[in-house]
């Protein structure tokens, strides 16, 4: 069960990023009802399903192969999703991930905090920089933002 929280960053309010791990990612969608996307985390291929929800829902990882994923990206639905992810160690042992985007959503920039229970998420209190909490739209779902549902970019 993958339960977060999502929030739009504004770039100003951004922590310096230097000092923090990071992962490139490159993502399409095979399908978004339900959700089936392909993903290249670094060297690291992965198939995802996720099920309907926007606080929490389901989510299976199964791994695939460098060749199963070239064969697979070409047949992904509209836009392949690129986009920096920054590790950022928060309070409580949670982490922030934080994903700078590219090509046609340069310049957004969200950030997501996963949690052990809807409690948790519930009760967290973000940090000053965090801007609007989007958790409950489902407009900066990776999985629409593929159909060129292109968010404002201030």
């Amino acid at each position: 069960m993958e339960i977060e929280r999502k929030f739009l960053i504004q770039k100003e309010n951004l922590p310096d990023l230097s000092a923090y791990s990071f992962h490139q990612i490159e993502q399409g969608y095979l399908c978004t009802e339900p959700v089936v996307r392909i993903r290249r985390q670094d060297d690291e291929y992965y198939l995802t399903y996720k099920s309907k929800g926007l606080l929490a829902r389901e989510e299976y990882n199964l791994p695939l192969t460098k060749d199963a994923y070239e064969h697979l990206c070409p047949k992904a639905d509209g836009i392949v999703i690129s986009k920096t992810r920054y590790l950022i160690p928060e309070k409580n042992d949670l982490t922030i991930e934080l994903d700078v985007f590219h090509g046609v959503y340069e310049g957004l920039l969200l950030a997501e905090v996963e949690f052990s229970s809807e409690e948790a998420a519930q009760n967290y209190i973000p940090p000053a920089w965090f801007g609007e909490d989007v958790t409950y739209s489902t407009r900066y779902h990776n999985s629409n933002m593929s159909k060129g549902v292109i968010p404002p970019v201030e």
